[in-house]
């Protein structure tokens, strides 16, 4: 079982990542793009299971990795250091804030075998991605529990998805392997598992207030099943054309 996770980009998903690891019982280091000393604050609060590093310290220092940063940020992983470990990638593209990325406006690449191609030698699983930072908290569930949720996966490695899958045990969740990475677009934004699911009807808002609503919101169990179904009925959008949660 993996002891050490890893967690590249510590805003609110990778900081929710981090909590439901501590409270399985793994050790985290943390990381982000502006330097150890600024996530002393978090650290102490996470406890004595929790430390900070830089990304490239984080990479060495884990048995898995979760890169939990904005697609544009992509190329900042280190690769060298990531190499040979399975990274679990949460991004999402929003053009509005990544600016226009040719491979993925025109469908040649998916987000995650974007990042596949940075990490040459990592073995990228997308997970983490279609739910919201209070959810994911708030939906967590034993194994046994009858209204545990689940999220999806994708990825072209198996044993690597193996591992996202046993990860997802731990932090309260069942997995559902929808594929390799370039079947990944299924739960992209604006796809029917994308973020709804977890959250029922979602008002009109701006993202500060949709943030807001969130953590009001205490979410919707979705069973593996309601998710093969939902990934299932996905359709191809035009690339590109994604915003930045509110109603969409």
């Amino acid at each position: 079982m993996h002891r050490t996770l890893g967690l590249i980009g510590s805003g609110m998903i990778g900081t929710a990542i981090a909590r439901l690891a501590i409270s399985a019982g793994l050790d985290v280091v943390l990381s982000n793009s502006r330097g150890p000393e600024t996530l002393d604050d978090l650290v102490a609060e996470l406890g004595s299971r929790a430390r900070a590093a830089t990304p490239t310290e984080t990479a060495c220092a884990a048995d898995l990795v979760v890169a939990a940063i904005p697609l544009m940020a992509y190329q900042k992983l280190p690769a060298a250091a990531l190499a040979g470990k399975t990274v679990l990638d949460t991004a999402n593209y929003y053009p509005e804030r990544d600016g226009r990325v040719t491979e993925l406006d025109t469908a040649a690449l998916t987000s995650s075998a974007l990042i596949q191609h940075h990490l040459a030698d990592s073995h990228v699983v997308k997970a983490f991605n279609t739910i919201t930072p209070h959810q994911l908290l708030s939906l967590t569930r034993p194994a046994d529990a009858p209204d545990r949720s689940a999220l999806p996966i994708a990825g072209d490695n198996v044993a690597a998805k193996a591992e996202a899958t046993h990860l997802l045990n731990l932090l309260g969740y069942d997995g559902v392997d929808i594929g390799p990475l370039t079947d990944s677009w299924r739960t992209e934004p604006n796809t029917p598992a994308y973020i709804r699911p977890y959250l029922g009807e979602i008002p009109a808002m701006d993202v500060d207030a949709f943030l807001q609503w969130t953590r009001r919101t205490p979410g919707i169990p979705v069973p593996a099943t309601r998710v093969t179904e939902l990934v299932e009925t996905a359709v191809r959008l035009p690339a590109g054309q994604a915003k930045l949660p509110s109603a969409d």
